[in-house]
Protein backbone atom coordinates (compact mmCIF):
# COMPACT_ATOMS: atom_id res chain seq x y z
CA UNK A 1 0.00 0.00 0.00
CA UNK A 2 1.21 3.41 -0.81
CA UNK A 3 0.95 5.98 2.30
CA UNK A 4 -0.55 9.06 1.10
CA UNK A 5 1.45 12.28 3.43
CA UNK A 6 -1.22 15.18 3.11
CA UNK A 7 -0.26 18.32 4.38
CA UNK A 8 -2.73 20.36 6.92
CA UNK A 9 -4.69 22.39 4.05
CA UNK A 10 -8.56 22.56 3.31
CA UNK A 11 -7.90 20.81 0.36
CA UNK A 12 -5.88 17.38 2.10
CA UNK A 13 -8.21 17.50 5.18
CA UNK A 14 -11.08 17.17 2.62
CA UNK A 15 -8.90 14.33 1.03
CA UNK A 16 -8.70 12.57 4.41
CA UNK A 17 -12.24 12.87 4.98
CA UNK A 18 -13.09 10.99 1.84
CA UNK A 19 -11.02 8.24 2.81
CA UNK A 20 -12.26 7.83 5.90
CA UNK A 21 -15.78 7.69 4.36
CA UNK A 22 -14.43 5.03 2.16
CA UNK A 23 -13.42 2.75 4.97
CA UNK A 24 -9.40 3.76 5.00
CA UNK A 25 -7.27 4.87 7.03
CA UNK A 26 -6.10 8.39 8.25
CA UNK A 27 -3.17 8.99 11.09
CA UNK A 28 -3.91 12.76 12.14
CA UNK A 29 -2.84 15.03 14.42
CA UNK A 30 -4.55 15.64 18.30
CA UNK A 31 -3.10 17.97 21.18
CA UNK A 32 -1.95 14.64 22.79
CA UNK A 33 -0.71 12.07 20.43
CA UNK A 34 -1.05 11.11 16.50
CA UNK A 35 -4.35 9.16 16.30
CA UNK A 36 -4.98 6.06 13.72
CA UNK A 37 -8.55 7.19 12.68
CA UNK A 38 -11.28 5.35 10.83
CA UNK A 39 -15.17 5.34 10.62
CA UNK A 40 -16.32 4.44 14.05
CA UNK A 41 -19.59 3.25 12.65
CA UNK A 42 -17.79 1.03 9.76
CA UNK A 43 -16.80 -2.24 11.60
CA UNK A 44 -14.81 -2.83 8.57
CA UNK A 45 -13.18 -0.46 8.59
CA UNK A 46 -12.14 -0.50 12.70
CA UNK A 47 -11.04 -3.78 12.03
CA UNK A 48 -7.98 -2.43 9.15
CA UNK A 49 -7.06 -0.42 12.35
CA UNK A 50 -6.84 -3.31 14.52
CA UNK A 51 -4.47 -5.06 11.91
CA UNK A 52 -2.32 -1.94 10.82
CA UNK A 53 -1.72 -1.82 14.52
CA UNK A 54 -0.99 -5.08 15.54
CA UNK A 55 -3.30 -4.24 18.46
CA UNK A 56 -5.28 -7.15 19.88
CA UNK A 57 -9.20 -6.94 19.66
CA UNK A 58 -9.98 -6.76 22.91
CA UNK A 59 -8.56 -3.37 23.86
CA UNK A 60 -10.86 -0.79 23.35
CA UNK A 61 -10.56 2.28 20.81
CA UNK A 62 -11.74 5.83 22.10
CA UNK A 63 -13.93 7.76 19.63
CA UNK A 64 -13.72 11.25 18.52
CA UNK A 65 -16.28 13.94 18.18
CA UNK A 66 -16.14 16.95 16.85
CA UNK A 67 -19.67 18.41 18.48
CA UNK A 68 -21.27 16.94 21.19
CA UNK A 69 -24.70 16.57 18.79
CA UNK A 70 -22.24 13.50 17.68
CA UNK A 71 -22.57 11.68 20.97
CA UNK A 72 -26.52 10.83 19.82
CA UNK A 73 -25.02 8.42 17.92
CA UNK A 74 -22.43 6.51 20.78
CA UNK A 75 -24.25 7.18 23.84
CA UNK A 76 -27.81 5.79 25.49
CA UNK A 77 -27.26 8.30 28.22
CA UNK A 78 -25.55 11.13 29.91
CA UNK A 79 -25.62 11.94 33.33
CA UNK A 80 -25.63 15.71 34.60
CA UNK A 81 -22.20 15.26 36.07
CA UNK A 82 -20.97 14.19 32.20
CA UNK A 83 -22.78 17.12 30.82
CA UNK A 84 -20.72 19.49 33.14
CA UNK A 85 -16.79 17.58 31.95
CA UNK A 86 -18.09 17.98 28.55
CA UNK A 87 -19.45 21.91 29.02
CA UNK A 88 -15.95 22.25 30.70
CA UNK A 89 -12.97 20.11 29.17
CA UNK A 90 -13.99 19.90 25.84
CA UNK A 91 -12.59 20.28 23.28
CA UNK A 92 -9.45 18.76 25.26
CA UNK A 93 -7.81 15.98 27.02
CA UNK A 94 -10.63 14.27 28.61
CA UNK A 95 -12.16 11.00 27.31
CA UNK A 96 -15.44 9.63 29.41
CA UNK A 97 -16.54 6.36 29.24
CA UNK A 98 -19.97 5.93 28.43
CA UNK A 99 -22.82 3.46 27.96
CA UNK A 100 -22.83 2.82 24.42
CA UNK A 101 -25.54 3.12 22.13
CA UNK A 102 -26.99 0.78 19.42
CA UNK A 103 -25.17 1.73 16.62
CA UNK A 104 -21.22 1.19 17.63
CA UNK A 105 -20.07 -1.88 16.77
CA UNK A 106 -19.11 -4.06 19.04
CA UNK A 107 -15.33 -3.88 17.82
CA UNK A 108 -14.48 -0.39 18.20
CA UNK A 109 -15.13 -1.42 22.44
CA UNK A 110 -13.45 -4.76 22.77
CA UNK A 111 -17.09 -6.16 23.18
CA UNK A 112 -17.60 -3.83 26.40
CA UNK A 113 -21.20 -2.29 26.75
CA UNK A 114 -19.76 1.34 26.75
CA UNK A 115 -17.71 3.60 24.77
CA UNK A 116 -15.11 6.20 25.34
CA UNK A 117 -15.48 9.05 23.87
CA UNK A 118 -13.31 12.52 23.51
CA UNK A 119 -13.33 15.79 21.58
CA UNK A 120 -9.82 16.67 20.98
CA UNK A 121 -8.28 20.24 20.90
CA UNK A 122 -6.79 20.66 18.07
CA UNK A 123 -7.74 22.22 14.84
CA UNK A 124 -6.88 19.74 12.08
CA UNK A 125 -8.40 16.97 14.13
CA UNK A 126 -11.93 19.11 14.14
CA UNK A 127 -11.75 19.89 10.72
CA UNK A 128 -10.87 16.26 9.56
CA UNK A 129 -13.97 14.88 11.86
CA UNK A 130 -16.52 17.96 10.96
CA UNK A 131 -15.34 16.82 7.07
CA UNK A 132 -15.82 13.12 7.51
CA UNK A 133 -19.43 13.78 9.50
CA UNK A 134 -19.03 10.60 11.23
CA UNK A 135 -17.16 9.59 14.57
CA UNK A 136 -13.87 8.53 14.22
CA UNK A 137 -11.96 5.87 16.62
CA UNK A 138 -8.58 6.49 16.90
CA UNK A 139 -5.96 4.90 19.04
CA UNK A 140 -2.30 6.17 18.60
CA UNK A 141 -1.15 5.73 15.53
CA UNK A 142 2.07 3.42 16.48
CA UNK A 143 2.47 -0.21 16.21
CA UNK A 144 1.19 -1.78 19.05
CA UNK A 145 3.33 -1.48 22.44
CA UNK A 146 5.48 1.05 20.22
CA UNK A 147 5.70 4.08 22.26
CA UNK A 148 3.01 6.72 21.53
CA UNK A 149 3.73 9.33 18.82
CA UNK A 150 3.80 12.79 18.95
CA UNK A 151 5.96 13.71 15.93
CA UNK A 152 4.51 12.62 12.19
CA UNK A 153 7.78 11.13 11.80
CA UNK A 154 7.25 8.69 14.22
CA UNK A 155 3.67 7.72 12.53
CA UNK A 156 5.63 7.36 9.22
CA UNK A 157 8.44 5.19 11.14
CA UNK A 158 5.85 3.01 11.82
CA UNK A 159 2.93 2.50 9.75
CA UNK A 160 3.75 3.66 5.86
CA UNK A 161 2.72 1.59 4.35
CA UNK A 162 0.28 -0.16 6.10
CA UNK A 163 -2.69 3.07 5.71
CA UNK A 164 -3.95 5.02 3.59
CA UNK A 165 -2.75 8.58 5.08
CA UNK A 166 -0.57 10.50 7.47
CA UNK A 167 -1.64 13.83 7.80
CA UNK A 168 1.52 15.52 8.56
CA UNK A 169 0.83 18.20 11.27
CA UNK A 170 2.81 19.91 14.01
CA UNK A 171 4.41 18.26 16.89
CA UNK A 172 1.59 17.30 19.52
CA UNK A 173 1.13 20.00 21.90
CA UNK A 174 0.71 17.75 25.02
CA UNK A 175 2.47 14.65 24.22
CA UNK A 176 0.60 12.21 26.37
CA UNK A 177 -2.54 10.11 25.59
CA UNK A 178 -5.97 11.66 27.12
CA UNK A 179 -7.43 11.03 31.30
CA UNK A 180 -10.31 8.25 30.36
CA UNK A 181 -12.54 8.98 33.11
CA UNK A 182 -15.36 6.34 33.92
CA UNK A 183 -18.62 8.34 34.41
CA UNK A 184 -20.97 5.34 34.43
CA UNK A 185 -20.90 3.92 38.05
CA UNK A 186 -21.94 5.86 41.32
CA UNK A 187 -18.33 6.85 41.83
CA UNK A 188 -16.09 8.37 39.21
CA UNK A 189 -13.20 6.62 38.48
CA UNK A 190 -9.73 7.43 36.23
CA UNK A 191 -8.97 4.12 34.14
CA UNK A 192 -5.98 5.91 32.50
CA UNK A 193 -4.17 9.15 33.88
CA UNK A 194 -3.08 12.09 31.85
CA UNK A 195 -3.11 15.61 31.82
CA UNK A 196 -6.50 16.41 33.35
CA UNK A 197 -5.70 15.60 36.52
CA UNK A 198 -7.94 13.90 39.27
CA UNK A 199 -8.16 17.46 41.30
CA UNK A 200 -9.19 18.85 38.04
CA UNK A 201 -11.85 16.94 37.62
CA UNK A 202 -12.90 16.85 40.87
CA UNK A 203 -13.10 20.59 41.53
CA UNK A 204 -15.42 20.97 37.96
CA UNK A 205 -17.91 18.05 39.13
CA UNK A 206 -18.51 18.78 42.56
CA UNK A 207 -17.62 14.86 42.97
CA UNK A 208 -15.06 12.29 44.26
CA UNK A 209 -13.06 10.60 41.95
CA UNK A 210 -10.78 7.24 42.51
CA UNK A 211 -8.86 5.82 40.48
CA UNK A 212 -8.71 2.40 39.23
CA UNK A 213 -7.30 0.18 41.70
CA UNK A 214 -4.95 -1.56 38.40
CA UNK A 215 -3.18 1.48 38.42
CA UNK A 216 -2.27 1.77 41.68
CA UNK A 217 -0.62 -1.68 42.04
CA UNK A 218 3.13 -2.16 41.38
CA UNK A 219 2.86 -4.44 38.64
CA UNK A 220 -1.18 -4.97 37.44
CA UNK A 221 -1.34 -8.67 36.13
CA UNK A 222 -4.47 -7.74 33.78
CA UNK A 223 -2.92 -8.99 30.72
CA UNK A 224 -2.54 -12.86 31.93
CA UNK A 225 -6.95 -12.42 33.26
CA UNK A 226 -8.14 -13.32 30.00
CA UNK A 227 -11.56 -12.74 30.85
CA UNK A 228 -10.85 -9.10 32.03
CA UNK A 229 -12.69 -6.57 29.37
CA UNK A 230 -10.72 -3.42 29.91
CA UNK A 231 -13.36 0.00 29.42
CA UNK A 232 -9.74 1.80 28.07
CA UNK A 233 -7.04 1.12 26.35
CA UNK A 234 -4.12 1.33 28.43
CA UNK A 235 -5.94 -1.22 31.24
CA UNK A 236 -4.62 -4.35 29.10
CA UNK A 237 -1.16 -5.57 27.64
CA UNK A 238 2.38 -4.15 27.65
CA UNK A 239 2.80 -0.38 26.51
CA UNK A 240 5.14 2.16 25.59
CA UNK A 241 8.10 0.04 25.06
CA UNK A 242 10.96 0.81 24.03
CA UNK A 243 13.49 -1.46 21.86
CA UNK A 244 15.99 -0.98 24.53
CA UNK A 245 16.19 -2.76 28.39
CA UNK A 246 14.85 0.22 30.11
CA UNK A 247 15.14 0.72 34.17
CA UNK A 248 13.55 2.97 36.47
CA UNK A 249 15.59 4.45 39.47
CA UNK A 250 13.29 5.61 42.45
CA UNK A 251 13.93 7.96 45.62
CA UNK A 252 15.88 11.00 46.87
CA UNK A 253 16.70 13.17 43.74
CA UNK A 254 20.68 13.14 44.75
CA UNK A 255 20.45 9.34 45.26
CA UNK A 256 18.89 9.26 41.66
CA UNK A 257 21.20 10.84 40.02
CA UNK A 258 23.95 8.46 41.12
CA UNK A 259 22.69 5.60 41.29
CA UNK A 260 22.20 6.21 37.15
CA UNK A 261 25.80 7.32 36.97
CA UNK A 262 26.98 4.15 38.32
CA UNK A 263 24.27 1.94 36.74
CA UNK A 264 25.42 3.84 33.24
CA UNK A 265 29.14 3.24 33.87
CA UNK A 266 28.77 -0.72 34.84
CA UNK A 267 27.15 -0.58 31.82
CA UNK A 268 29.08 1.35 29.77
CA UNK A 269 32.08 -1.26 30.92
CA UNK A 270 30.19 -3.69 29.59
CA UNK A 271 30.20 -2.51 26.28
CA UNK A 272 26.20 -1.74 26.59
CA UNK A 273 25.25 1.60 24.85
CA UNK A 274 23.42 3.51 27.60
CA UNK A 275 20.75 6.68 27.17
CA UNK A 276 19.25 8.77 30.37
CA UNK A 277 15.71 10.37 30.71
CA UNK A 278 16.08 12.91 33.67
CA UNK A 279 13.78 15.40 34.10
CA UNK A 280 14.05 18.70 36.39
CA UNK A 281 12.51 17.52 39.41
CA UNK A 282 9.09 19.64 39.18
CA UNK A 283 8.83 19.85 35.12
CA UNK A 284 5.88 17.75 34.56
CA UNK A 285 4.32 19.44 31.68
CA UNK A 286 7.81 19.35 30.25
CA UNK A 287 8.26 15.48 30.64
CA UNK A 288 4.74 14.81 29.61
CA UNK A 289 5.52 16.52 25.94
CA UNK A 290 9.03 14.76 25.84
CA UNK A 291 8.76 11.64 27.55
CA UNK A 292 7.64 9.10 24.28
CA UNK A 293 9.88 11.47 22.20
CA UNK A 294 12.93 11.00 23.85
CA UNK A 295 12.31 7.01 23.78
CA UNK A 296 12.31 7.36 20.10
CA UNK A 297 15.09 8.96 19.57
CA UNK A 298 17.13 6.84 22.27
CA UNK A 299 15.75 3.27 20.44
CA UNK A 300 17.07 5.60 16.94
CA UNK A 301 20.49 6.07 18.47
CA UNK A 302 20.43 2.15 19.03
CA UNK A 303 20.94 1.97 22.90
CA UNK A 304 20.90 -0.92 24.69
CA UNK A 305 19.90 0.21 28.15
CA UNK A 306 17.58 3.57 28.67
CA UNK A 307 17.92 4.44 32.75
CA UNK A 308 15.13 6.62 33.69
CA UNK A 309 14.84 8.89 37.02
CA UNK A 310 10.89 8.62 38.38
CA UNK A 311 9.02 11.82 38.82
CA UNK A 312 6.71 12.32 42.22
CA UNK A 313 3.74 10.95 41.82
CA UNK A 314 2.17 12.82 44.13
CA UNK A 315 1.25 15.36 41.15
CA UNK A 316 -1.36 14.71 38.83
CA UNK A 317 0.85 14.99 35.91
CA UNK A 318 3.82 13.30 37.16
CA UNK A 319 1.39 10.59 38.20
CA UNK A 320 0.56 10.39 34.71
CA UNK A 321 3.92 10.14 33.06
CA UNK A 322 4.92 7.99 35.73
CA UNK A 323 2.19 4.89 34.75
CA UNK A 324 3.65 5.68 31.31
CA UNK A 325 7.26 5.23 32.55
CA UNK A 326 6.42 2.25 34.47
CA UNK A 327 4.82 0.72 31.90
CA UNK A 328 7.56 1.44 29.43
CA UNK A 329 10.06 -0.32 31.59
CA UNK A 330 7.97 -3.18 32.22
CA UNK A 331 7.55 -2.20 36.17
CA UNK A 332 11.54 -2.94 35.80
CA UNK A 333 12.28 -0.46 38.82
CA UNK A 334 15.40 0.01 41.65
CA UNK A 335 14.73 2.18 44.15
CA UNK A 336 17.34 3.77 45.89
Amino acid sequence: MQTKILTTSNEDIKTAAEIIKSGGLVAFPTETVYGLGANALDAAAVKKVYAAKGRPSDNPMIVHIASVSDLDRLASERSAVAMSLMDHFWPGSLTLVLNKGQEVPDIVTGGSDTVAVRMPDDAVALALITAADRPIAAPSANLSGKPSPTKPSHVMDDLSGKIDAIIAGNDCRVGIESTVLDVTGETLVILRPGIVTKEDIEAVSGVHVEFDPALLKEEPQNDKTEDFKPKSPGMKYKHYAPKARMMVIEGHRDNVKSEIERARKQSEITGDRVGVILFEEKAFAEAAHDFFAKLRELDEQGVDLILAGALSDTDGVGFAVMNRMLKSSGYNIVRV
